[in-house]
């Protein structure tokens, strides 16, 4: 036990970096004594000392035996510093749904500043990864090309920009580049890469050189999300191949079936058409995971002889808008090795064969969206994916007993009528449940105790009726729902305060009651509009700093304006009073409709500080004065409605207010001049004004289109910082100071 114990604090220590664990040789001859070597200690100081550290990560670069410095590595003989693992150690944030705490973290994280030239006096150096930092657009540093024992190179998601230096060819050890993800950068050539045996991608435009033929050992190539046009030659050592979002058009280049060892092959998001025959692919007889997806419907189709074995053994297999079907072919139904398989938008139709179904025994995700009606059933499959073919009919009574491994149903956009079965609620590994746009009627099933796991439930745009389960309340893991566009009537129950809400949408249906005040504090989305709400907009709301989106258009909601929304669309509700000064700090706005309520006095001067505004619409309301001058500062602004108000004066000029050419824009102002209208104001010429063409600017807004209420969300980051300054005068600075230095 106590042997144990110390090898617990041993392991314990050595994670902390309070005792450095080194590798040894095989004679043993390792000298743990040996430190760094100055000259290269102070190249690695004068390094920290152009870079912004917000976080700290060089903190402990302090020392005299730099090789006990963080993500610093020397070698254990020789003391010279090999390795600089500079990465940042949160990932880059992909997707722009990216929680805003993560984001922050994110960037509290990156190093920033100058890249110093001292590290060529690290002649050792073998490793450099910079990957997922901030380097503000500058250019990939020419005197990299210096480091001539480099072997691995990582500077992607870096924000690198400018023209990639050709000095990195003289990299003659370098076995891996990764330089994707730094949108802003390009190659004129590619020709100095003809030495290097790895490569990831990035922007490179036009052709692949011709030098490509000279790398026969090149065994991986990346070169997705760029601008890559032609055949890439003959790599014969080639094992993985990445060509994934490029401009590639037209037929699949012969060579790339001549790649007899290659083992992923990824063709998707390019514009491919034409037909493949299994000429093409003969020779592929490594291939275990290939993409293939084209932009264009069913342009790519697959023509080879209905009983054809291919030489391959799949176990990825994506193919979207390819035509394949309408028969399932027989060179698919040999893949008996597939653990993923995505075919949508291929003109299948037919049963699928159970003989196949019994041998898939590794299939555990199947996506066959947009097909024609295919009855199936896999019991191993974990999630399956149906949306958008022709099933009807009723969901399977018993579906938890055909697939009880499902952790994701989506049998969206069908035609399936009837209830949800009860079954659904005994699939216990069940996270993901679609069935949004369908026929289903009846109520919410009433156990929803069962199915804990759940996180995303949408059930919308179907005829389901009743109240909302208080059931519900059990998923404490449940982060979205989306039950809008039914007929459910009632009150939101309070037990849903029991889940982990970030976006909740019930947008469409009869419910009634207060809002309510129990809205958890990290929600973003809050979507009720077409309801029967009433009352007023809580307070307690303005302690929802992560909001991004509130939509309680079409409601009955009455009183002022809080001043601690700008994100929202309160339109067709009693809203009365002002529209607050302090909505113009929210700098982040995208949105803003106030249309239809019973607002009074001034349109805020500072309107125009909302630069980020695209839409607009005050109108049918009682507002009075004139039309700031700061609206022409709104250099974003696409849509403008300020019709049937009170106002007066002369319409504002400049900017992108001279695009909104439409008069309809100020109908129903009798007061307000200007070239648009009929009244001119003092001063004007009173020839005919010009004639514009129309832009609509009729409130056009149903609210139920998914993609609007995805726009919302990127609005930007702007939203965080003018909605904590619109609070502060709500709830009093004493109180938010204390808030916010909680929260720092």
């Amino acid at each position: 036990m106590t042997t144990l114990n110390l090898t617990v604090v041993f392991l314990l220590l050595s994670s902390l970096g309070i005792i450095k664990l080194t590798s040894c040789t095989e004679d043993n001859q390792t000298n743990v004594n040996v430190k760094c070597i100055h000259t290269e200690r102070e190249a690695l100081l004068s390094f920290k000392r152009g870079l912004t550290d917000p976080s700290g990560r060089l903190s402990s670069w302090i020392g005299e035996d730099c090789c006990q410095w963080r993500s610093v590595e020397c070698n254990n003989q020789s003391g010279h510093v090999t390795k600089l693992h500079l990465q940042n150690p949160y990932p880059y944030p992909f997707y722009y749904s990216y929680p805003d705490t993560e984001w922050t973290t994110y960037q509290k994280s990156c190093l920033r500043g100058k890249i110093s030239s001292s590290l060529t006096h690290l002649k050792y150096l073998n490793y450099l990864d910079l990957s997922s930092n901030d380097f503000e657009g500058i250019q990939v540093p020419e005197f990299f090309g210096n480091l001539k024992n480099l072997r691995h190179l990582n500077v992607s998601f870096a924000n690198f920009s400018g023209e990639i230096p050709p000095h990195l060819g003289n990299l003659s050890s370098l076995i891996h580049l990764d330089l994707h993800g730094n949108n802003d950068m390009h190659a004129k050539n590619l020709g100095w890469l003809s030495s290097l045996s790895s490569l990831n991608s990035n922007s490179f435009q036009g052709s692949i050189p011709y030098d490509f033929v000279n790398l026969r050992n090149l065994e991986h190539l990346a070169l997705s999300v760029n601008h890559i046009t032609a055949s890439i030659g003959n790599l014969s050592s080639l094992q993985e191949l990445h060509l994934s979002g490029n401009k590639m058009n037209g037929t699949i280049p012969e060579s790339f079936g001549q790649l007899s060892k290659l083992v992923s092959l990824y063709l998707d998001e390019n514009s491919w058409e034409g037909v493949i025959t299994e000429a093409q692919l003969m020779n592929l007889t490594s291939l275990e995971y290939f993409t293939l997806t084209t932009n264009k419907n069913q342009s790519l189709v697959f023509n080879v002889t209905y009983n054809w074995v291919p030489p391959f053994r799949l176990k990825y297999l994506e193919l979207d808008k390819c035509l394949i079907g309408p028969k399932f072919p027989i060179w698919l139904q040999v893949q008996s090795e597939l653990i993923d398989l995505v075919i949508t938008n291929a003109g299948i139709s037919d049963v699928i064969p159970e003989e196949w179904v019994s041998k898939a025994s590794e299939l555990t995700s199947l996506d066959l969206s947009f097909n024609g009606p295919i009855p199936l059933s896999f019991t191993n499959v974990a999630e399956l994916y149906l949306q958008g073919n022709f099933f009807s009919g009723p969901i399977p009574s018993n579906i938890s007993d055909l697939m009880p491994e499902l952790n994701t149903l989506d049998l969206s956009e069908n035609h399936l009528n009837g209830t949800i079965p009860l079954s659904i609620m005994k699939l216990n590994n069940l996270e993901g449940l679609f069935l949004r746009s369908n026929q289903l009627s009846g109520e919410l099933p009433h156990h929803w105790n069962e199915s804990q796991t759940l996180q995303v439930v949408d059930i919308s745009y179907n005829n389901l009726s009743g109240k909302i389960p208080s059931s519900m309340g059990f998923l404490s893991s449940l982060y979205v729902l989306v039950l809008s566009n039914n007929n459910l009537h009632g009150e939101i129950p309070s037990s849903l305060q029991n889940c982990s809400f970030e976006s909740i949408d019930l947008g469409g249906n009869h419910l009634s009651g207060n809002l309510p005040l129990w809205i958890q504090s990290d929600i973003s989305i809050i979507r009720l509009r077409s309801n029967l709400f009433s009352g007023i907009i809580p307070r307690q709301w303005c302690n929802l700093q992560f909001l991004h989106i509130l939509d309680l258009a079409q409601n009955n909601i009455f009183g002022g304006i809080p001043q601690l929304f700008g994100q929202f669309d309160c339109f067709g509700n009693n809203l009365t009073g002002g529209i607050p000064d302090e909505l113009t700090s929210l700098r982040g706005l995208g949105t803003l409709n106030l249309s239809m309520n019973h607002l009074t006095g001034n349109i805020p001067k500072n309107i125009g500080n909302l630069r980020w505004l695209e839409t607009l619409d005050l109108s049918k309301n009682s507002l009075f004065g004139p039309i700031p001058e700061s609206m022409s500062s709104l250099t974003s602004l696409a849509n403008l409605n300020l019709s049937f108000n009170n106002l007066s004066g002369r319409i504002p000029h400049g900017n992108q207010l001279q695009t909104l050419n439409d008069a309809s824009i100020y109908k129903g102002n009798p007061s307000l001049c200007g070239s648009l209208l009929p009244t001119k104001c003092p001063g004007d010429e009173t020839s005919d004004g010009p004639t514009f063409t129309s832009g609509s600017v009729e409130d056009k807004q149903d609210g139920d289109d998914t993609e609007r209420l995805w726009f919302y969300v990127c609005i930007g980051l702007g939203f965080g910082v003018g909605f904590w300054s619109v609070c502060w005068h709500l709830i009093g600075e004493e109180v938010m100071e204390a808030l916010a230095f909680s929260i720092l």
